[in-house]
């Protein structure tokens, strides 16, 4: 007679396994998502295309236009992904209390966390593959290191990450929809992206400039247009806001 035994063995998955399901999940649920999809691929593709036909910025040269677009339209596909978006849809799972069960299950808490930071990053690589295809086509002439363009990415998306679930877990969602949005469009417009910093007053520049989507669009753009080195000025910014914003957001987020 067969030893075999068909009892049930109740217990979680080893935490490698949950944690690739959830970002798996995370990921499907985000680019299902038709408003955040406009937000996060769309809405930049599109400002590309069309600022890069239209006089904005005093350029020469062919080509010299979509040099100075690209950088910072690649920095608002990181603001639009790793803070507006996550932040709503975030804030819209605690309010129906998708994170308190998911709180309850054998994930733990931080795996979530960063299930939810590597569906970012999944989009961030999509979103960053397409741009980059759009502004060649446009005629795009990158330079620049590589690795110095990826801190500044990952640095950017560590910091709009921590400022997002910080807006989500102690906002109501409602607040956090009307409030994410309303950041998103005074970054895009006052934070370098389409708009050089030097046309701003001076008396404003300085806080300007050390904003985190300034600082993110200033780096790419030095790197990538300019064929600069390491940017530290604009890494160390980046490096602040993202060790305070993470730092607030384990402190003050709210689960329920």
């Amino acid at each position: 007679m067969s030893s075999t035994s068909y009892a049930p063995q109740p217990g979680a998955a080893p935490i490698g396994v949950m944690l690739r399901a959830q970002t798996g999940l995370e990921t499907k649920m985000l680019l299902r998502n038709g408003e955040q999809l406009l937000l996060t691929v769309v809405i930049p593709s599109v400002l590309l295309v069309l600022f890069s036909a239209v006089d904005i910025v005093s350029t020469t040269g062919p080509g010299a236009r979509v040099d100075f677009l690209a950088p910072g339209l690649l920095a608002l596909a990181v603001l639009s992904t790793a803070f507006t978006g996550q932040a709503i849809a975030t804030g819209f799972e605690r309010r129906y209390g998708v994170l308190k069960r998911l709180g309850a299950s054998p994930l733990p808490r931080w795996a979530l966390m960063t299930a939810k930071t590597g569906s970012v990053l999944v989009t961030e690589v999509l979103q960053v593959a397409l741009l980059s295809v759009i502004a060649l086509l446009l005629g795009w002439h990158p330079q620049g290191d590589p690795a110095a363009v990826l801190l500044l990415l990952l640095l950017g998306t560590a910091a709009f990450s921590g400022l997002g679930l910080l807006m989500a877990g102690t906002l109501r969602a409602e607040a956090t929809l009307a409030a994410a949005n309303l950041v998103f469009i005074l970054l895009l417009l006052a934070g370098g992206v389409i708009v050089p910093l030097s046309r701003f007053p001076g008396a404003v520049r300085p806080v300007l400039e050390a904003l985190p989507i300034s600082a993110l669009s200033d780096g790419l753009r030095a790197v990538l247009q300019q064929g600069a080195g390491m940017p530290w000025g604009d890494v160390g910014v980046l490096a602040a806001w993202a060790v305070v914003a993470l730092a607030a957001a384990a402190r003050f987020f709210r689960w329920e």
